[in-house]
C-alpha cells in the first residue's frame, strides 16, 4: 500500500485517496450541473427540486477537498487486504438477479442475490439462505407490488399466488 512510512517517519501520500478525491469532485460538479437544470423548471419559490441536490453537491465537494487534503498528508489508516471471494459472490448475486429478473421474477431473482450476498459475508449454508431470501423478497413484492401498486417483474412464484 502507499501508506508505508518513509525514512523521515512521515507517511507518504495515499495514492488511492488522491484518485478518489477528484472523482468525488467530478461527481459533485455533475450533480450541481444537473440540479441547475431542475432549477429552471420551478421559478415560483427559492426552495424547489434543486435545493437538496445542490446541498448534496456542496457536501461532496467538501468531502473531496477533505479527502484530498488527508490523502496528501497520508493520514488515512492503513487498509486491510481485500478478500476477493466475497466481492465475487456479491457481484455474482447482482449478475444473477439481473439475468433472472424477467424470467424467474422478482422474488426468486432477489432471493438469489440475498443468498449469494449472505454466502459472501460468511453464511455458507445456501440451502437455508436461498429460501429465506426468496421469502423475504416475496414479502417485499407483496408490499411494493400489491399495496403500493408498483410494477415489479412477476415470475412463476408471484403468478402462483396472484
Amino acid at each position: 500500500m502507499s501508506e508505508v512510512p518513509s525514512s523521515h517517519g512521515k507517511r507518504r501520500p495515499d495514492r488511492a485517496a488522491l484518485v478518489i478525491a477528484p472523482v468525488l469532485f467530478i461527481l459533485a460538479a455533475v450533480i450541481w450541473w444537473d440540479a441547475g437544470r431542475l432549477a429552471e423548471m420551478s421559478n415560483y419559490s427559492r426552495i424547489g427540486p434543486a435545493t437538496v441536490p445542490h446541498v448534496v453537491a456542496i457536501g461532496l465537494a467538501l468531502l473531496a477537498i477533505w479527502t484530498g487534503f488527508e490523502a496528501w498528508r497520508g493520514d488515512f489508516p492503513e487498509r486491510e487486504p481485500i478478500e476477493i471471494q466475497p466481492v465475487v459472490m456479491i457481484v455474482a448475486g447482482l449478475a444473477g438477479q439481473m439475468l433472472l429478473l424477467k424470467t424467474a421474477g422478482f422474488s426468486i431473482a432477489t432471493g438469489v442475490l440475498f443468498a449469494l450476498t449472505a454466502f459472501g459475508f460468511g453464511r455458507r449454508k445456501l440451502w437455508i439462505s436461498l429460501p429465506i431470501g426468496i421469502a423475504l423478497s416475496f414479502v417485499v413484492f407483496i408490499i411494493f407490488g400489491r399495496f403500493l401498486q408498483l410494477s415489479l417483474p412477476a415470475g412463476p412464484l408471484e403468478h402462483l399466488f396472484f
